[in-house]
């Protein structure tokens, strides 16, 4: 087992994409943080106020089930942690995780897919809902068609 987890959560499939790449090019072990109650398309309508992914993101107290807890998390000393951005942060799922787990000690690199949102107030947010002895590196939002190479350098750039 690699000392390395890229978890993540993907909608539709494009963080998954980069999530196996970036799981390649660390040498990570792969982990797909899926809801208990997975999202429709009508449940990802944005411009839809009563859709599910616009309630839960105008309502900090929302936390979607998870269909199932990663094993061995406390082998892991680095997590990558990918998803996309939606209303300028982290999907309110990744928040079950983050809680779901105790990361004392462990090294957080979030990644978001986005095509142009930027990870904004993603990071500070997320660290709210974590162990205050986690240890977080700058995150980067990743296009749909980031290259194995642009990951590689930007893992080899934070020192891990």
């Amino acid at each position: 087992m690699s000392n390395r987890l890229v978890a993540y959560f993907s909608a539709t499939g494009t963080t998954a994409s980069v999530a196996k790449k970036l799981a390649s090019t660390a040498d990570a072990d792969l982990f797909e943080i899926r809801p208990e109650v997975p999202y429709s398309k009508a449940d990802l309508d944005w411009k839809d106020k009563s859709s599910r992914s616009t309630i839960e993101a105008n309502d900090a107290s929302i936390r979607p089930a998870i269909a199932e807890k990663a094993d061995g998390m406390e082998k892991y000393d680095i997590i990558f942690l990918g998803f996309p951005i939606w209303w300028y942060t982290a999907p309110s799922i990744i928040k079950t995780f983050m809680e779901s787990y105790d990361f004392s000690s462990k090294t957080i690199v979030v990644f978001a897919t986005s095509g142009s949102s930027p990870l904004g107030k993603t990071e500070s947010d997320l660290k709210k809902h974590c162990s205050p002895k986690a240890i977080w590196l700058p995150g980067k939002r990743l296009g749909s068609s980031v290259s194995e190479h642009e990951l590689c350098t930007w893992v080899k750039g934070l020192g891990i």
